[in-house]
């Protein structure tokens, strides 16, 4: 073989060679191409796929979000604020309006004794007044008032005496007060103590009286004069009275 058939053969393996190898390179570049980035237009159907609700994660995503916003209208029990309406029921204030039956405190005027203007007072025209020093208990006057007139007559409230030159009224035994007003009838007779000092002495401003005024209640004008014994009433600043009892025991003991 010549050299000339020898470098041409060589030239022409050289050639097929480059040719293989620019064919590999060409079959590469187009499996590059196949797997290139995605279009505009791919990218916006993926985009609609998600809005449009598909199979795609992303709008499984979107369509859990939009479930939760469901519970979030659950919001609208907010309004069982309603229920503050139940407020309403602190309108039974109007039951307060039964406070108007404390109007009923218009009874209390009664604590005015109205029924006492009903009564018949007992007055020194048509009754006989004693005043009787007695041995038990000590230091005791009884007041006896007797009706000598025709009619019925009321001892009511507590006596008012006056021993002396005394210028005020005794206090009243308030525990002593009765139940009801004492009505005498014709030629019945009504009671009331007087303790006229302190049996241990602790009484003040001790005086001797030798006469006496009884004023059958505060609001009567004219007294009686019972006569006193004639060595007259020892008298100091303990001195009280009881209200007017129907029955002598009772006026004795206090």
């Amino acid at each position: 073989m010549s050299a000339r058939t020898a470098r041409t053969r060589l030239l022409a393996a050289a050639a097929l060679t480059v040719a293989t190898l620019t064919m590999t390179a060409c079959n590469s570049a187009e499996g590059t191409r196949d797997e290139g980035a995605p279009s505009a237009s791919s990218t916006e159907s993926a985009s609609s796929s998600t809005t449009s609700g598909g199979t795609s994660t992303g709008a499984g995503q979107t369509s859990d979000k939009g479930s939760t916003g469901t519970t979030g209208s659950t919001g609208t029990t907010g309004s069982s604020g309603t229920k503050g309406s139940t407020g309403t029921s602190g309108s039974t204030n109007s039951s307060g309006t039964s406070g108007s039956t404390g109007s009923s405190g218009s009874t209390g005027s009664n604590g005015s004794d109205d029924s006492e203007s009903n009564l018949s007072p007992c007055t020194p025209a048509t009754t006989r007044t004693t005043a009787t020093v007695v041995n038990r208990p000590l230091n005791h006057v009884l007041l006896t008032v007797t009706n000598t007139g025709a009619g019925n007559c009321d001892l009511a409230y507590y006596p008012a005496v006056r021993f002396g030159e005394a210028q005020s009224v005794p206090p009243v035994i308030e525990d002593s007060q009765p139940q009801a007003v004492v009505t005498l009838a014709p030629g019945e007779s009504g009671y009331a103590a007087v303790i006229v000092s302190a049996a241990d002495g602790s009484g003040t401003d001790g005086y001797t009286a030798k006469t006496l005024e009884v004023y059958f209640n505060s609001e009567s004008t004219t007294p009686a004069r019972p006569s006193l014994p004639a060595k007259g009433v020892y008298v100091d600043s303990s001195i009280t009275v009881t209200y007017w009892q129907s029955d002598m025991a009772d006026a004795l003991s206090w």
